[in-house]
């Protein structure tokens, strides 16, 4: 029994001294608590990348495109940097950092503000015209059944590249009867339910690039509303490697088209095309800043197999494009897009 008394005599002793010790780790008042440098760094590193997330996508065309046009690269894919909103948002949770949570509001609500709207019903409205925009692919092996796969959705204009000599005489074929007018320059071509005139090539090739290398060709379109300019291009493709995004010659053939459209006569215009990049990439300012209407949507055409961008285009001038959405994959690597247009009525007066 006097052995066990001994054994608790410890016990006993440190549960008194215990409050005690307690008491003298509390900061005395007046005292300021002792620093906790892991807490006060927790979440710092979320906090800085969920600002450099709303910098990226609020002034992306801060960022220069001097060097391997990372700014073009950062504007080709713009809208899945709000992907960075709900990743960070999952390790603000496991960090349990409220600061890094709260600071994400601002990242949401720049991506709310310049894409939100597209997520919701875009314009389904009255239209003047249907135009569907395809990169058919120059190794669709049924040029046949894609062509049939645009009939179904019924366009007024139909703009197609990559021709290729083998696989023409099946487009028209196909799309004769519908569309009895046409233009074909080089491997670009337009299929027209109303009349065609002034049919002509436009020079978009780059500096250096072989003389049989034809992608723009332009047609006056006798519409019911009026002629109608229409451009159908292929700007050329772009490549990622070590050195960046190779785009040059991209942009420069996007300048030679936004010359030609400067230059264009009729108020109404409208212009399909693959431009091998999105509306939000500085590369086809050019372009862009010649038109009214460029049908800001998704409706992500390329790749056809898992779509993460849209570089096929139906813009307008004098017009609103409506609708934007693109159809059923094809033959090709691209889905097709398919637009209304509806003209502005103050371009007859």
């Amino acid at each position: 029994m006097e052995r066990a008394a001994r054994l608790r005599r410890p016990i006993r002793l440190r549960r008194r001294i215990q409050p005690w010790l307690r008491r003298l780790r509390r900061p005395r008042r007046g005292q300021d608590a002792a620093p906790r440098p892991a807490r006060a760094r927790r979440g710092r590193l979320l906090t800085a990348l969920a600002l450099l997330t709303a910098a990226l996508l609020a002034f992306h065309s801060a960022v220069p495109n001097a060097v391997g046009r990372i700014g073009s690269l950062l504007e080709t894919f713009l809208p899945w940097v709000g992907l960075a909103v709900p990743l960070l948002l999952v390790l603000a949770v496991l960090r349990r950092s409220a600061v890094a949570a709260v600071a994400l509001l601002l990242p949401a609500a720049v991506w709310a503000q310049q894409f939100g709207g597209l997520l919701l019903a875009g314009d389904h409205g009255p239209h003047d015209l249907t135009a569907v925009q395809h990169n058919v692919s120059d190794v669709n092996s049924d040029p046949a059944g894609t062509a049939r796969a645009l009939l179904r959705a019924a366009p007024d204009l139909v703009a197609l590249e990559e021709l290729t000599a083998s696989a023409l005489p099946a487009y028209e074929r196909e799309l004769a009867a519908a569309y009895p007018y046409r233009a074909v320059e080089g491997t670009v071509g337009l299929w027209s339910r109303h009349p065609l005139t002034d049919a002509r090539p436009v020079d978009i090739r780059p500096e250096g690039v072989g003389a049989g290398w034809n992608r723009g060709v332009r047609a006056t379109a006798r519409t019911p509303e009026g002629d109608v300019a229409v451009y159908v291009a292929h700007l050329p493709s772009v490549r990622l490697g070590w050195s960046g995004l190779g785009s040059g010659r991209r942009d420069e053939s996007a300048g030679l088209l936004g010359a030609a459209l400067a230059a264009e006569e009729l108020d109404r215009v409208v212009v399909l095309g693959d431009l091998n990049s999105t509306v939000d990439d500085r590369g086809l300012d050019p372009v862009i800043s010649r038109m009214d209407s460029t049908g800001r949507a998704f409706a992500f055409s390329w790749p056809a197999s898992s779509p993460v961008s849209r570089i096929d285009h139906v813009m307008a001038r004098s017009a609103t494009v409506t609708n934007v959405r693109t159809l059923p994959a094809t033959g090709s690597d691209h889905l097709p897009v398919a637009a209304g247009i509806r003209f502005d009525r103050r371009a007859d007066d």
